[in-house]
């Protein structure tokens, strides 16, 4: 599985209502968006209000449907104002290497880490086998989303949970056990963001055999 995601930058965001507006849009959208990306199988949508960015993440079965998909993603971009939906700033392309995800998401630790292109299995399996079982066990956890590329070594671990005190509450742990994650695939820690969820369907499912 694959994951496009897309980043915005909306400084805009600090507005209460345009919040409520682009998420009323998502919920909205989400039979349209199912009809037009018909080889879509899950989405999530981040928003940071206090430094006015959001980012999109949108998984598919392989990069050749990604492809296909963009000139969908283009027009479906066309039909809200750059005002309201913000500047898009990057798209980039990543292998879903782990992915383990429960409903009732609201709030995302995003962390950037720059790691070394060889040791991206051996990364996922220790996260998998011994770093995993220990979020579990943190209070509110939701789950997990870990994209990697794998030319260039760059991942995106993205964590859920069931509310803002949560993630907030687990930062040292989590930053432990991140810290752990990053060493494995020989890596740095490039930054680490925190988003409340506007909109995750299906991903609990995503992936799921069929």
């Amino acid at each position: 599985m694959h994951a496009r995601v897309a980043e915005f930058d909306n400084p805009r965001l600090s507005d209460p209502s345009l919040v409520d507006e682009l998420s009323s849009r998502a919920r909205e959208s989400e039979p349209q968006w199912r009809e037009a990306l018909p080889d879509a199988q899950g989405h999530l949508m981040l928003i940071d209000r206090e430094n006015g960015r959001g980012l999109g993440v949108t998984l598919f079965g392989n990069e050749e449907q990604i492809r296909e998909a963009e000139p969908v993603f283009e027009r479906m971009g066309d039909e809200i104002p750059e005002e309201t939906r913000g500047r898009r700033t990057s798209v980039s392309v990543y292998e879903v290497v782990l992915q383990e995800v429960e409903t009732g998401a609201r709030a995302a630790r995003v962390s950037r880490v720059d790691g070394d292109p060889k040791l991206v299995d051996e990364a996922t399996r220790e996260s998998r086998e011994t770093i995993l079982p220990r979020a579990r066990e943190m209070a509110g956890w939701k789950g997990v989303l870990s994209l990697a590329d794998r030319k260039t070594g760059r991942a995106v671990l993205i964590t859920l949970w069931d509310s803002q005190e949560s993630m907030q509450a687990s930062e040292q742990r989590a930053d432990e056990l991140r810290r752990a994650s990053t060493e494995a695939g020989g890596g740095t820690i490039a930054g680490v963001e925190r988003y409340e969820v506007a909109m995750a369907e299906n991903l609990a499912e995503a992936g799921a055999p069929r």
